[in-house]
């Protein structure tokens, strides 16, 4: 696996709409304009892609120009950090452009650069982790550098200057405080803090026990279950095997998985669901440890926890619970397919290597 370059202050980075054209309404204007500012206080040199800020009815259009965005950044030599506006719901769309050009490919392996977003970019992680490039579920530029507060969040701030570091480790800790969603992201939220929360719980090992080590591979639970049922699309388990973007089941046993919960906060009957056809199709058996995200607000909180408990009842796959990624706030960044050691009997979680191939 593809490891890109740490960050260096004057390097330039794309910012990409891959899926919900959000970045250029109007009403995202003062976003973008403190997203540019904070990535400009990190010494790098922001660069919108050429379609990024076209209105949201022309990219859910035109999934090719969005294709489009993604192959220019790569082709770039010069861009060093790709960094995604924003989720959305169909970027899975994106697969056939790319996967069937050789060029882009070519530039993904011969001019690897960090690639940062969450939610429904799981999609493009996991289509670059199959042409073999280690990305980052991780911050997205309109609610992570774009945080309407008077500075990034400190924890989700310490994880991005991660990009710059050389380390030959390091670990992932909870957080002590969590965030509300604010109820209005307007111009009128300029400044103002979002409501805090000491952390209760931290880490909790919910289901098993031990200490385990595997690759770290995942994303937000809905995208991944779409790509195998389609009840969004029915294209998408297609697009999905044509390229041959999921595990094989010999693969899924060197990972260990990390799931979250998107925005729209599913009902807890929902998620035991999607567990169920993952358990189905011996997901959850054949990997080497869970690593589960923190419920967005803490809504369901014990609800999703008696739902895990229920159905890895007959799993020996441990489950660490309420780690800081995803859409929950703050986050921190999980590179795919680094080798990563849980130890759910103490409730730790390391990255055993450099991220980094400098």
């Amino acid at each position: 696996m593809i490891k890109p370059k740490r960050l260096k202050k004057g390097d330039k980075v794309a910012i990409v709409s891959l899926s919900r054209g959000l970045l250029g309404m109007p009403f995202c204007k003062h976003e973008l304009d403190l997203g540019i500012q904070r990535l400009k206080e990190f010494g790098l040199e922001p660069v919108i892609m050429e379609n990024a800020l076209k209105d949201m009815d022309y990219l859910e259009a035109h999934p090719e120009e969005r294709a489009a965005d993604l192959k220019q950044a790569f082709m770039d030599d010069s861009i060093k950090m790709i960094i995604s506006a924003i989720g959305g719901i169909d970027t899975y769309k994106l697969i056939p452009y790319l996967m069937e050009d050789e060029e882009f490919m070519e530039a993904v392996r011969n001019h690897p650069k960090i690639f940062t977003g969450f939610s429904d970019t799981t999609n493009n992680h996991l289509m670059l982790n199959r042409i073999g490039l280690s990305t980052f579920y991780g911050p997205c530029l309109l609610v992570d550098l774009a945080e309407l507060d008077y500075e990034m969040l400190p924890y989700t701030k310490e994880y991005f200057e991660k990009f710059f570091l050389s380390e030959s480790s390091f670990e992932i800790k909870s957080s002590p405080i969590w965030y509300s969603d604010r109820a209005s992201y307007g111009v009128e939220e300029l400044g103002k803090p979002r409501e805090s929360h000491k952390e209760e719980h931290g880490f909790e090992t919910i289901h098993g026990s031990g200490v385990v080590t595997g690759k770290l591979y995942g994303g937000c639970i809905e995208s991944i279950y779409e790509a195998y049922v389609g009840t969004r699309y029915d294209d998408e388990p297609r697009i999905y095997e044509k390229y041959k973007i999921l595990p094989t089941e010999e693969e899924w046993k060197e990972k260990v998985l990390f799931l979250e919960t998107s925005e729209e906060r599913m009902v807890p009957e929902t998620l035991e669901k999607i567990l169920l056809e993952f358990k189905k199709r011996n997901i959850l058996q054949n990997v080497k440890g869970i690593i589960v995200g923190k419920p967005m607000d803490e809504q369901y909180y014990e609800e999703y926890k008696e739902i895990y408990q229920k159905v890895f009842t007959d799993i020996k796959t441990p489950v660490l619970y309420n780690v800081n990624f995803g859409h929950s706030v703050p986050r921190c960044i999980l590179p795919y397919d680094r080798e990563a050691t849980i130890d759910y009997d103490h409730k730790t979680i390391r990255i055993n290597e450099s991220i980094f191939s400098d």
